[in-house]
């Protein structure tokens, strides 16, 4: 189920979509790798799985911050031959490198746009998420019950900072 709060606008989506095909779901809290189940939802070749998922991992790792974001889409430019053209009087991209391809565009003319660095990670379930926020300050996917399978990462992430306050208080 998506939470249309968290949608990313326009193409953007489909990146957010492709970033949570890897999750950590509640009842297990161990990373389950879903990116078949969205390969196939969004009529990838089979050719192109490998790349996709790659381009999936290096994105994520440019969202959490274990990797630059400039790293990240400049190797993929090289990769997949990402570049400009002007037609009918508009930015537009070519590229060599099918689905994966494809999806770098949308992150490049996120990054242009600058909604890009409103796509983000929840630090506790790490679903990833848009940032609708007026100052773009946003740290989890949600504060109350409702968020991946119902996840309330924020009050729960809230609750366990108060307890260990308080028991470094001798509080309680």
């Amino acid at each position: 189920m998506v939470n249309v709060a968290q949608e990313a606008p326009g193409a953007l989506e489909a990146v957010r979509e492709l970033l949570n095909s890897w999750l950590i779901p509640n009842d297990t809290r161990r990373p389950d790798d879903r990116f078949d189940r969205w390969a196939a939802a969004h009529a990838v070749p089979p050719a192109e799985h490998a790349g996709v998922r790659w381009l999936r991992d290096d994105l994520r790792a440019a969202v959490e911050g274990t990797a630059g974001t400039d790293d990240v889409v400049n190797a993929w430019i090289e990769r997949t031959g990402v570049r400009p053209r002007i037609g009918a009087g508009a930015l537009e991209f070519r590229h060599d490198g099918g689905t994966a391809g494809d999806l770098l565009v949308t992150v490049v003319t996120a990054i242009g746009a600058g909604t890009w660095r409103r796509l983000k990670t929840c630090p506790d379930c790490r679903w990833a998420f848009y940032d609708h926020t007026r100052n773009g300050g946003k740290r989890w996917c949600l504060m109350t019950a409702g968020g991946p399978d119902g996840r309330s990462c924020g009050s729960i992430a809230k609750v366990r900072a108060y307890r260990a306050r308080q028991a470094s208080t001798g509080a309680g």
